[in-house]
């Protein structure tokens, strides 16, 4: 078994979902500070499997098994970056260590490097680690110019690995900012979330097959139907998963605006039409769904109601929860009786008032008139007292609930 160490995002308990129902057996050790995560999977986890990831921000591999102490820190620095020809670029992530100490390592590493007659340089500092682009700039993750060591202690424990992952932040403000649509009215779905609400669909669509066919299962691309498609935040992410997209609207403003992004991602992605199905249409999403192409999994993000630029009053969020509900209750009652056993991962909003949380009641309810039941990834706590987990930027006046509903056998 492999031994990580996931450096996660702001939102823990949704990475940590997100892993659980993502990595072949995953196996979830210790949780440090609410910011990283230490697992073991038998994936050894590549660069195109980690992209796929929303919830992670850098990604380490123990080094060995063998027991190690803070004084071997200088010469696994000198053991990752022995290929390097020229000049060793090196960095230290860490966990659980005062900047002095951290600043000691460091001197003790270049040290060890000079002693082998290698110049170094040093990226981050004992108060912050590198960035994500600068780990992928200096070329710390394929190993040309160097290694990024991360050291994590806790109690009596020392962890040792490599950084072998970062996130692309590139990538995403790309796909974010410079997509040809955005509606800033209506809320922006992020890439990440994105992401991660896939990767949930990924895995209800999965949790049908049995062990021995669910690995080949997870190599083939799925049918994904966004029936609240609004800009094409979901389908854009799914066609670069080369994944099947279905997706609809009921507003003629929002098919338009996710056809242009979709095209735009063929473009600046070189996703061909031949190999990546892409369907878009305007529909009301509370009425019933004729497609020939039957979906695995819907993934959406649904109506979040309207727009805040300011806390809601009780008053205001109650009469917005109302009239959300007859959309959302509408929304699982015709999916139930147009695209029965398909199962469902979506968002609701949740109101912050100054006296807590407004969140949808009767929707809950009707799950169960309708045949569905909320489900989530092994070993993932809910948030409270109902089976979904919660994302929310400090920020924000409505936050999202995450839900995954799969029909109940008959």
């Amino acid at each position: 078994m492999n031994s990580y160490a996931a450096f996660i995002g702001h939102q823990p308990h949704i990475s940590i979902a997100e892993l659980s129902a993502s990595v072949p057996d995953f196996v979830l050790d210790q949780v440090l500070g609410n910011a990283i995560v230490l697992f073991t999977s038998s994936e050894d986890i590549d660069h195109k499997r980690f992209d796929m990831l929303g919830g992670t921000i850098t990604l380490a591999k123990r080094i060995s098994d063998v027991k190690m102490s803070l004084e071997d820190v200088p010469q696994m620095v000198v053991n990752e970056t022995a290929d390097v020809r020229g000049k060793t670029v090196f960095a230290l992530r860490t966990h659980g260590l005062a900047p002095i100490k951290i600043h000691d390592l460091y001197r003790r590493s270049k040290d060890a490097l000079k002693r082998k007659g290698k110049p170094s340089r040093y990226v981050g500092s004992e108060r912050a680690a590198a960035a994500p682009v600068l780990l992928r700039d200096a070329g710390l993750l394929d190993g040309k110019h160097g290694a990024e060591i991360a050291v994590i202690v806790w109690k009596e424990n020392v962890w040792i690995g490599r950084t072998v992952a970062a996130q692309d932040v590139d990538s995403y403000v790309k796909r974010d900012m410079k997509k040809p649509v955005r509606d800033t009215k209506t809320g922006l779905l992020p890439p990440k979330l994105a992401q991660v609400l896939l990767n949930f669909g990924q895995w209800m669509h999965l949790s049908e097959f049995s062990d021995v066919e669910r690995e080949k299962a997870r190599k083939k691309p799925i049918v994904v139907l966004d029936p609240f498609c609004g800009t094409g935040v979901i389908p854009m992410e799914c066609m670069l998963r080369d994944w099947t997209v279905l997706a609809s609207d009921k507003s003629e403003r929002a098919v338009k605006g996710t056809t242009k992004n979709i095209e735009w991602i063929r473009k600046e992605y070189k996703v061909l039409k031949k190999d990546v199905i892409s369907q878009v249409w305007k529909q009301d999403a509370t009425k019933p769904f004729e497609i020939k192409l039957k979906p695995d999994v819907i993934v959406t993000e649904t109506s979040l109601g309207a727009p805040l630029e300011k806390r809601a009053s009780i008053k205001d969020a109650m009469r917005e929860m109302h009239e959300n509900e007859r959309l959302q209750i509408a929304f699982i009652h015709n999916v139930a009786k147009s695209l029965p056993d398909t199962p469902i991962v979506c968002t609701w909003p949740v109101w912050y008032v100054s006296s807590g949380q407004v969140r949808l009641e009767k929707t809950w309810e009707a799950l169960h008139e309708a045949g569905y039941q909320a489900i989530l990834p092994p070993g993932v706590e809910p948030d409270s007292n109902r089976v979904s987990l919660l994302y929310r930027r400090p920020d924000q006046y409505v936050g999202r609930e995450i839900v995954l509903l799969r029909p109940r056998k008959k």
